[in-house]
């Protein structure tokens, strides 16, 4: 049997650890079934985005006659596009080994637990006083088998369809659309109910859905009843919510409905580790499991499902394994965005939240044609909507749509992060007539609003 100071199963944002510790002097381990660097840089945010860059480029010059230029775009070379992108990926696993030193052993496999300290993989028993189980999720399995998943999108290889039809209404799913939509491939999204981007602050979803829909095609309350795939096509039989059905031909179907626990290969049930209902490992404040010196971080815990939590969940793991740190994490807020166009970017609670939980609130909404740069995108549609505490003007939740909305998010992360109080927003010196002058009107507006509400009450 092997021996190790730590042994790491996954090789995504879990590998920093790797680093940090062989540089320390420790043995490790590090076990990877598929590719270094997780899903993020190979299979999910970072390839996307790429994706999104060509749709935002294609998407102005469609759209440029708002700013009164008549444009038109006479190639759009979709296989480059993504050699581009599959060259990217190809040099993320050859990039992330090349960080580890000698100390670092990389083992290619399934981990599995024998026992709480002991994990095989490739036949052979390895064993350490520290476990971290970085697995990550995968998506939920698309019912037909020639059905592509979001996986099968990076690297996308072999012939480009001509046309997609995408079924999800979450933010992966939009995103694709929007990529796919905006280089010239005929989109279709299917969305079983009328709300997409469910988990958003449905104000800023209602603003999304009308204006996403005016770029991608969306059948709203549809879903597939039936799936034949003959001479490379789909055809499909979709079915709506009152229970009529048409017929509907696509070269390509993306299931996009969700991601799921990695876990079932890890063997749990010969260990102590617990899972909840939905199969995602417990853990308590310190990233530690059930079993003694395991920990779980990541996506695997189904706590904070975003690659810059699991960043910050292993370099935090990093000080209270190889520190000694005694004090457990804390997320002051968690942030997230939706690179689509529209653009949103959210923190902290949703108005329907705060309604559900019975919260003290006050909330208020503005547009972001007080900035002339805003002026200058000719949108009239974005929106900063704020949801504040009226007794110690703390933003408990803010949310945007609008270009470079995950961008201007910063700007209240800052403030959320030193001393949560709306009014420094009000108070603060802007640059003008910056985009993220617009922040400025919104963040008047929410203390208005909770002055007239204090004045009311």
């Amino acid at each position: 049997m092997k021996k190790f100071d730590l042994i790491i199963i996954g090789a995504g944002r879990a590998s920093n650890l790797a680093v940090t510790a062989s540089k320390m002097g420790k043995k490790v381990a590090i076990i990877e079934k598929s590719k270094f660097g997780g899903t993020c840089p190979n299979r999910g945010c970072v390839p996307s985005k790429l994706l999104i860059g060509y749709a935002h480029v294609a998407r102005a010059i469609k759209e440029s006659n708002r700013h009164f230029i008549d444009s038109t775009i006479n190639k759009i070379d979709i296989e480059k596009i993504f050699e581009e992108t599959n060259k990217y990926i190809s040099k993320i696993d050859p990039s992330y080994k090349s960080r580890f030193n000698e100390n670092v052993e990389i083992i290619y496999g399934t981990g599995k637990f024998v026992s709480n300290n002991i994990v095989s993989v490739n036949g052979e028993e390895l064993t350490a006083p520290k476990i971290v189980i970085a697995t990550g999720t995968k998506p939920i399995k698309a019912p037909h088998e020639k059905a592509w998943t979001s996986d099968d999108i990076f690297p996308l290889e072999g012939e480009i369809p001509k046309s997609i039809t995408i079924v999800g209404s979450g933010f992966i799913a939009c995103e694709l659309a929007n990529f796919f939509a905006a280089v010239g491939i005929q989109t279709t999204l299917l969305v079983r109910s009328q709300r997409i981007l469910g988990n958003e602050d449905s104000d800023i979803s209602a603003i999304f859905k009308e204006e996403f829909s005016k770029n991608v095609d969306i059948l709203f309350d549809t879903s597939i009843d039936e799936i034949d795939y003959t001479n490379n096509q789909f055809d499909l039989t979709l079915i709506n919510k009152d229970n009529n059905k048409t017929k509907h031909k696509s070269q390509a179907l993306l299931y996009a409905t969700g991601r799921e626990s990695n876990t079932n290969s890890l063997d749990l049930q010969n260990t102590d580790i617990e899972v909840d209902e939905r199969n995602y490992i417990k853990r308590d404040d310190f990233f530690e499991t059930n079993a003694k010196g395991v920990y779980v971080v990541g996506d695997a815990s189904g706590e904070n499902m975003l690659q810059h939590a699991a960043a910050q969940e292993v370099n935090y793991l990093g000080k209270i394994l190889l520190e000694g740190e005694k004090e457990p994490l804390k997320f002051k807020y968690m942030p997230h965005a939706v690179f689509t166009e529209p653009e949103i970017a959210s923190v902290g609670i949703t108005e329907q939240k705060a309604k559900e939980q019975n919260i003290e609130y006050v909330t208020s909404i503005t547009p972001w044609l007080a900035s002339a740069k805003a002026m200058s995108t000719r949108l009239k549609y974005p929106r900063t909507k704020f949801i504040i505490d009226p007794n110690t003007y703390e933003i408990l939740g803010c949310h945007l749509i609008g270009p470079e909305s995950s961008t201007m998010m910063h700007q209240i992360l800052a403030v959320m992060h030193l001393d949560n109080d709306v009014r420094h927003l009000k108070e603060m010196l802007y640059i003008h007539p910056a985009l993220s002058e617009a922040i400025l009107p919104a963040a008047v507006g929410a203390v208005k609003a909770i002055e007239s509400y204090k004045k009311d009450k």
